[in-house]
């Protein structure tokens, strides 16, 4: 029961996109399509389950073995940048236009700060391996489940008549804070 507490929290209630508001940057930049959407939104699990697991091991066999924690945050960087090089590397050999519509914000993984507040918080948390394997893919799957929904209705505002004001970034960021408040009615379920 605590794995399936776990994956609900980090999906619904503490979403690290829309409750906790990390990862911003990708958000509002990669959600114009579906396409790019989806495509963004696996690179995010696949990046951040990984280092989800491998900032665990690292926190939990090296540095607190050699009592170098303050190191934590080098460290991790270090971690996430060497998967997204790889993300890249695969994406830019296997799937060029998927590469192409990604264009900056797929190196910008690196710098999103929800792949590193997420394993800071696993850390915080004092989660076990597993916990935080399930913790890590839990906030990425409420990340891409947060950006595809987002996507979703951004393509169906392009096709309404928005007031002049309110088109691109404005609109864009009315319509996350009114997903955010949606999600924020599971508060309180686990």
């Amino acid at each position: 029961m605590e794995f399936f507490e776990i994956f609900i929290a980090g999906v619904f209630i503490n979403n690290i996109l829309l409750a906790q508001f990390l990862g911003n940057c990708p958000f509002l930049g990669t959600s114009k399509k579906m396409e790019t959407a989806v495509g963004m939104a696996m690179a995010v699990i696949f990046v951040l389950v990984m280092a989800g697991m491998i900032t665990w091991i690292v926190d939990t066999y090296l540095l607190k073995a050699l009592d170098v924690e303050y190191l934590r945050t080098v460290s991790f960087i270090l971690v996430i940048a060497s998967l997204v090089q790889f993300v890249e590397m695969f994406l830019k050999k296997s799937i060029p236009g998927l590469y192409a519509g990604l264009g900056i914000f797929l190196p910008l993984i690196t710098t999103n700060c929800a792949v590193m507040g997420a394993c800071l918080l696993n850390i915080s948390k004092e989660y076990s391996f597993l916990s935080a394997l399930v913790s890590s893919f839990s906030y990425a799957v409420g990340f891409g489940l947060a950006l595809i929904l987002f996507a979703g209705v951004r393509e169906r505002i392009n096709l309404a008549r928005v007031p002049k004001p309110l088109q691109d970034t404005s609109i864009g960021l009315v319509t996350a804070g009114i997903i955010a408040l949606t999600f924020m009615s599971f508060k309180g379920m686990v």
